[in-house]
């Protein structure tokens, strides 16, 4: 009886599987069958009681319901803690080209940011004052002009604006674009280390299994060019102490940065406008031709 269930079972599997053959998008059909016989062989091996399966439904239901059209896509948020999105990334990034590393998007991103200049203020909110530069280069080590580096992060409370709104519109985001020389240049501050959203399913996910929801301080980065690959990226700074235990997963060491403490009214203080003493960290991006 129970090989004849199980032989049941695994007809069912094929039957299903067999039902997407007609599929005229040939890509579509391939995701579709391996959805199905891999959701099967993890319902079979976990052989979930029809109480968890309707569990685990509400729990989706949920997580649909906590997106909303601007800023929170709760449905990233479990992709990210689950691993999934670092696994997408590394499939899609296996060519050793030189390229820098890329990691995680997010679920915060906002089109539409203020264009800003050359080394312009980002933040309208307190903070650390920080200046981050570099240049953009291709994977020959030659400048990229005209490059345009998107970027985001969270204020000092540890929320992005638009998560937050209670912060300025645009704040600590801003597209700016890199000189003839490559050359780029963001005024800002210092990121914090900062918890995902913790008020929905996703939250309760991690605090079921007595998983931390901490993400390390970091600056996000979209760089595009023509000709090349986007690069969708972070910063982190190196001394924050969830690097090691990042609750997506998307620390890479080549990503990580140093603050380093500057003195008020040198040069680069002159030029860009601190009043007083601030960091800076430094980084050059490489660019992969598309």
């Amino acid at each position: 009886m129970a090989n004849s269930a199980k032989e049941a079972e695994q007809a069912l599997t094929e039957q299903v599987v067999a039902s997407f053959a007609q599929t005229p998008d040939a890509r579509l059909r391939t995701l579709m069958q391996g959805l199905v016989r891999h959701l099967h062989a993890f319902v079979r091996e976990a052989e979930p009681t029809e109480a968890e399966w309707m569990a685990a439904i509400r729990f989706l239901t949920a997580t649909g319901q906590k997106c909303d059209d601007l800023v929170r896509q709760e449905f990233i948020l479990l992709s990210d803690t689950l691993g999934v999105s670092m696994l997408v990334d590394a499939i899609n990034h296996r060519l050793a080209t030189g390229a820098t590393d890329t990691t995680v998007f997010g679920p915060f991103y906002i089109e539409g940011m203020p264009e800003r200049g050359y080394g312009e203020n980002m933040a309208f909110t307190p903070g650390t004052p920080a200046l981050v530069q570099g240049r953009v280069l291709d994977t020959e080590g030659c400048p990229i002009p005209n490059a345009v580096l998107d970027v985001w992060q969270t204020a000092d409370n540890g929320m992005y604006s638009g998560q937050d709104t209670a912060q300025p519109h645009g704040n600590l985001r801003g597209r700016y674009r890199t000189d003839a020389e490559g050359r780029y240049a963001i005024t800002t501050i210092v990121p914090v280390s900062y918890p995902i959203p913790t008020d929905g399913p996703v939250g309760r996910m991690l605090a079921a299994t007595g998983r931390h929801p901490w993400r390390p301080a970091h600056l996000h980065f979209m760089i595009t060019a023509p000709q090349h690959r986007t690069l969708v990226t972070h910063l982190f700074d190196e001394r924050d102490p969830y690097l090691a235990s990042d609750a997506v997963f998307g620390v890479k060491p080549a990503l990580m940065v140093a603050y380093r403490e500057r003195a008020a009214g040198d040069e680069p203080a002159r030029r860009f406008g601190f009043d007083g003493a601030y960091r800076e960290a430094r980084y050059d991006f490489v660019l992969d031709r598309g």
